[in-house]
């Protein structure tokens, strides 16, 4: 058998063995690992300093957005507001008057009413904003999963203390994880067929979102999937179906 010949029964075992391996890559069910964690999760604190006076939620409550969930004692900023705000009504005549008589006065007196009125607004503006950071509120709806304050501790704007952390309610996600050999085969779309540690039940769900990027440390790659109502911290296996 020539040289030339012998080559070629090479090549085409190569060839032949190539494609048989992309093959079984994309049939064969890919092992994934996943962790369970919250869809949302937050840890909020206040960017107010004061003493903590009042606490609406516990471990466990459930929040709409923006419901109060504790509060600094804010009466001195109150006070400034009432201050302001009576500043802010007085300017505003004075203003409105001078706008009847603005074609008939001096322009630089009517232009120094009008700045007095809009730094009254400005300073309306600015105290109302100090005084809302007084009051923390729940950036989405939200369960509390830990209360790290009490009446009466001290809070520091320059030092921020996580107050609550909140997770969604119902809304999960499996962080799954894969061989990065599997980067160009893996999609969103794809099928996950998997198991909780400790559950004997078979769930499946879609990939969602696939990272765009692999851990350089653990050689991994990870994926999303959406799911309801499991306990955040749970963890366990399965296999990815390629649409492919």
């Amino acid at each position: 058998m020539s040289e030339y010949k012998v080559m070629g029964i090479l090549m085409k075992k190569i060839i032949m063995s190539s494609a048989l391996w992309a093959v079984s890559v994309v049939a064969n069910p890919i092992y994934a690992t996943f962790d369970v964690v919250a869809f949302q999760s937050a840890n909020v604190a206040f960017t107010s300093g004061g003493t903590v006076d009042k606490i609406n939620v516990n471990i466990g409550s459930v929040v709409k957005q923006n419901e109060e969930l504790a509060k600094v004692n804010n009466d001195d900023a109150e006070a400034m507001l009432d201050v302001y705000q009576t500043s802010l009504t007085y300017a505003k005549k004075d203003y409105d008057r001078q706008v009847k008589l603005k074609n008939i006065i001096d322009r630089a007196k009517f232009d120094s009413y009008e700045n007095i009125y809009r730094s009254a607004q400005a300073q309306v503006k600015y105290q109302k904003a100090l005084l809302a950071k007084t009051v923390l509120k729940a950036p989405f709806d939200a369960l509390v999963i830990s209360k790290e304050i009490e009446v009466g501790d001290v809070v520091s704007a320059q030092q921020p203390k996580t107050a609550f952390t909140l997770q969604s309610i119902h809304k999960r996600k499996l962080i799954l994880q894969f061989d990065q050999k599997y980067h160009n085969v893996v999609k969103v779309g794809d099928s996950y067929s998997y198991k909780l540690d400790g559950d004997t039940n078979d769930y499946t769900g879609t990939i969602s979102k696939v990272y765009p990027y692999a851990n350089t440390q653990t050689r991994k790659i990870k994926a999303e999937v959406l799911v309801d109502d499991m306990v955040v911290g749970l963890f366990g296996d399965g296999y990815i179906t390629t649409k492919e």
